[in-house]
């Protein structure tokens, strides 16, 4: 059984990036145990707290799901052209304290998706990862790209994703994301 985590990197209720997300779960397919993750709860770094009152337990529950997981499917949002800072926010914390980067992130395979209502979806928040997954170390999966353009007219008022063209692409990246991922 290989085991995927997804994290959303918004933390709205409505999330497109968290039904692409759940889709995904719902589509990963037997052999997958695809668990999920939003944000909540984790702070703003602050390296003060951090030396103060170590990690906060929403990081340290994180990370552990991370170190649990063959692999790691990021739902990013695009912000202003690139990576919404309550998602790299969390990136920052998980690599604390720096000695543990490479027991969270050292080789651990992980891939990028996104859904935005723009028409371009998310290109540039995905490519804005690119070198943050290389300075931790990841293995970055590379076997496709998924953008979700015009996402409010993809998925219905209660999150499914309704477009079956995305729902097959989705179901494809994500079972060859497991193959990649497979320990």
């Amino acid at each position: 059984m290989i085991k995927i985590l997804g994290i959303s990197g918004s933390l709205r209720a409505q999330s497109f990036n968290t039904a692409l997300m759940h889709a995904a779960q719902s589509l990963a397919g037997p052999g997958i145990q695809f668990d999920t993750a939003t944000l909540h709860g984790i702070p703003l770094y602050d390296g003060d707290v951090e030396q103060r009152e170590g990690l906060p337990a929403a990081v340290v529950q994180l990370k552990e799901r991370v170190i649990a997981s063959d692999g790691v499917l990021l739902c990013t949002p695009e912000y202003n052209n690139g990576i919404p800072g309550v998602f790299k926010n969390a990136m920052d914390w998980l690599s604390r304290p720096s000695s543990d980067i490479a027991r969270v992130f050292g080789g651990r395979p992980f891939a990028v998706i996104g859904a935005s209502p723009g028409g371009f979806g998310t290109i540039l928040s995905q490519t804005a990862w690119l070198p943050v997954l290389r300075t931790l170390g990841t293995r970055h999966w590379l076997g496709g790209r998924l953008l979700v353009s015009r996402a409010n007219q993809m998925f219905d008022a209660d999150g499914t994703l309704r477009d079956e063209a995305t729902r097959a692409r989705l179901a494809e990246f994500v079972q060859g994301f497991a193959v990649f991922a497979k320990p």
